[in-house]
Formats: C-alpha cells, structure tokens, sequence
C-alpha cells in the first residue's frame, strides 16, 4: 500500500474510534484549534491479541476564549476508558510538555478502571501518571471535567486538580459504584453514590455545569483570574443597602464574576474565586459558622490554591469557633487547624480580613488576628469579638444570662471597638463603605 493511503487508512480507523471525544472537544474548544498529540502512540496487546490504537485516550492541546491547554481526554468507547501502561506513559509525556511550557492541562475523564491483563504494569503506569500530575500542582493549573463515570485510579485525578467540573449523568468514585451499592446493602444508582450531589464529604473544588460549552467559558475566566491579577478600576460607590441587611449573600454579591468552588459541601463556609474592584481574589464567607475538621480542611485547601495561584486570601468573619462536641473533639479538627495556619503562612499575596458577624474565640484567632499574618483587619459596626458567645460569656462574666446581661456583655466585652483600641484592628467601618476599604486595601497592598 502506498504509504499516503496507508496514513489516511491510518487516520480514518483513529477518526472512528475517536469520534465521540472529538465531538467533545469541539463543544469546549474555540473552533478548529484543537491539535492532536500522540495520536500514533501504539502498543501491542498481546494478552487481547489486538494492537491500542491511540491507547484509549487522545492528548494534544487547543484554546478556549484565545487561552492555550493542553488536554487528556478519555476514550470511554474503547474498552470503558480503561487505563493501561500505554496511555498512562502517553498522558504523562503530555504533563512533562505542559510543565515545561507552562500551560494549564484540561482533563476529561470517563474511566471505569484499569484494563485488565496487564498486571502490575498498570500499577506502575498509574504510579508514574499520579506523581506527575502532582508536581504540576503549584506550577500550572489543572481542570477535571467529570463527564461519565470515573472510578479507580482516574477519579485521584479529580483530588489533585485545582477546580472539578461535574457535568450532569456524572459519577465519581473510588471503585465500582456497584461495589459500593452492594456492599451498603442497597439499589443505588451510580449518581446516588458518586454524583455531585452526595459528593459534599470529598471536599473536592467542584462546580456544577450544564454542559462543555460552559466548562470552557470557565477556563476562559479562571485564565484570566489567574493571569491579569489587577484590571483597571476605580473606588466603587458605597451600597447604603449594606447597613440594612448584610449576609452571606449580601457579601458573595460583592465579588464580580465569582465562581463558588465546593458549594455541594460545607455550606455555612463559602469559596469564591472572583475579583473585587477588578482585583483577583479568593475569598471565604463564613456565614454563622462553627469549626469542625471539615470546615477547616476547606478553608485550608482554598487557601492552598489562592497561594498556588498567588491571590489575595480575603475572609469574610462570621464564626462562632470550635463547635462543642465529642464528635469533634475526637477528630481531626486540631491537626487541621495546624495545617491552616501553615497553609496561610505560605499565602505571599495580600491576607485581608473583615469582621462581618460573629468572631468568637479561634473564629478570630484563625481568620482575622493580624498575629495570624492579615495585613488588614477590619470589622464592621454591627459585628461583636469575644472570647466567648454572649450567653456563656454572661454567665461566666455575670453569672446570668438574662437578655439585659447579654446586652450588657456584648457593650463591655463584645464591640468591635475594644479590640480597635488595643491596636488589633485597623478600623471598624460602617457596612456601606465595606467595599470601598476593601479595593483600596488591595490596591494598596498589591501595588
């Protein structure tokens, strides 16, 4: 055969093969740009007696919105996805090229497992493809789009990536949700067990989407969150508004163009990549929230991101702290309190805070002390800082609680202004300016 009709017979077989993950990446790239990688990547499969043409997956790079990624993107319709020594060493080839360009790498997974008859081959595939993804964490970012099923080894992906697209029908588990179904006893369906609704506990960065179009759209922005840190912008108005009423709504409302990371867990803690003023930043609402291990371990883990993409940490303070309990005694809440504190440590950006409620005890301590590493503090008038909550506070302090005493606790020991007077915050503002003290600060501090 002449060796051009060989390549186009050659082409056409990968075409068919590929034809569904083509026609998904044309739904999230910018028309005609994607460029195909490794698509000759070969190797025999002696136990199967077949070769692996593309090994299952297809590697190359496009852009989104003009932004360049690189891209891994399953093949679910040869052999369920399933991961193999082949395509393992031909995705990790493909992350040694983003590293080195530094270029975000775009993961579509639809994977139920390993393909078997390979042995530990594929463990050490596997093995070689995780390391390598986790040394990309800090230097380029790193999308999951869960757009199926993905179980085993695939879904770690989804743990190592900085933001994790769910597309609806999809499931993420560890194994088989079969397995998991039978073994709790019940009939579930596989979104019942790895959905993006029953997902909260993972604490995964997940976002829901309708469909690809709009997971691009969002690597459009997060590109460009990530890249341009300042626009151009000007002090806004004051919103009077803000004096009236203002809560975890009011305040995501603040942030322009946020995009709230793990919403599906851990509601009463908010994480919201967004820009204030124009200005990049990752910013966490506490809306009356108490501390336990998973509260922290969410701050913790949005704070590693906004130092891995340099923004500025801004927390929104409404915090009760540690919740009372045995159950979170008996946990890992003050290993994760350590990790926090070493994780904000590490955050080189601006670290503003804003009394907005409540900071009570390590509420305080954690997310608003200038001895934490804040650069600015603020509270609002309306907001209290104590030791304790009111009632414990009146009765250890009065030996009541009746209201006139907790009115009287939160005079002497709660207003924001004692904690001002020691020097601990740098001014305590009416809610209508709050915006304004915020994009100055930023603009000050990231100048």
């Amino acid at each position: 055969m002449d060796r051009i009709e060989q390549l186009h017979s050659r082409k056409e077989t990968l075409e068919k093969l590929n034809a569904e993950i083509f026609k998904q990446i044309s739904q999230l790239s910018d028309e005609d740009s994607f460029v195909e990688l490794g698509a000759f990547s070969f190797s025999g499969k002696p136990f199967y007696g077949e070769e692996g043409e593309g090994e299952g997956v297809v590697t190359g790079f496009f852009t989104a919105g003009g932004y360049p990624f690189y891209l891994v993107a399953q093949n679910f319709g040869r052999d369920f996805g399933g991961l193999t020594k082949g395509n393992c060493e031909k995705i990790a080839r493909l992350l040694s090229a983003a590293e080195k360009n530094e270029t975000p790498v775009v993961w579509l997974l639809n994977c139920r497992g390993v393909k078997l008859g390979e042995g530990v081959n594929v463990l050490e595939g596997i093995s070689e493809l995780l390391l390598r993804a986790t040394q990309l964490r800090g230097t380029v970012p790193q999308y999951a789009v869960i757009g199926g099923e993905v179980y085993g080894a695939a879904a770690a992906i989804a743990a190592i990536s900085d933001v994790v697209f769910f597309l609806g029908g999809s499931a993420l588990a560890v194994t088989s949700p079969l397995v998991l179904s039978a073994k709790s006893g019940k009939n579930l369906k596989k979104e019942e067990v790895g959905g993006y609704e029953v997902l909260g506990n993972t604490l995964l960065p997940a976002v829901k989407v309708k469909d690809l179009e709009e997971v691009g759209a969002h690597l459009k922005n997060l590109t460009e969150l990530f890249g341009e840190p300042m626009l151009d912008a000007e002090l806004n108005e004051s919103i009077p508004a803000l004096n009236g009423e203002i809560g975890a709504k009011e305040l995501a409302e603040l942030i322009e163009d946020g995009l709230e990371l793990g919403q599906n867990g851990v509601p009463e803690v908010k994480t919201v990549l967004g820009r204030i003023g124009g200005i990049a930043v990752a910013a966490v609402i506490f809306d009356n929230a108490k501390l336990n291990a998973q509260a922290l371990c969410k701050v913790k883990n949005f704070a590693a991101l906004a130092c891995d993409r340099s923004l500025p940490f801004v927390t929104f303070v409404d915090c009760t702290g540690v919740e009372e309990s045995l159950a979170v005694n008996d946990s890992a809440v003050l290993k994760e309190i350590g990790e926090y504190l070493s994780t904000l440590n590490c955050i080189d950006t601006a670290k503003i805070a804003v009394v907005t409620g409540k900071a009570v005890g390590l509420g305080y301590s954690l997310f608003a002390a200038k001895s934490a590493g804040f650069d600015c503090t603020y509270a609002l008038a309306t907001a209290q800082i104590s030791l304790f909550e009111s009632e414990k506070g009146a009765e250890i302090f009065y030996g009541s609680s009746d209201e006139a005493l907790l009115e009287r606790y939160g005079e002497e020991h709660a207003d924001p202004v004692q904690a001002a007077c020691g020097g601990y915050l740098d001014n305590v503002i009416e809610p209508q300016f709050l915006k304004q003290y915020l994009i100055a600060s930023l603009q000050m501090l990231l100048r």
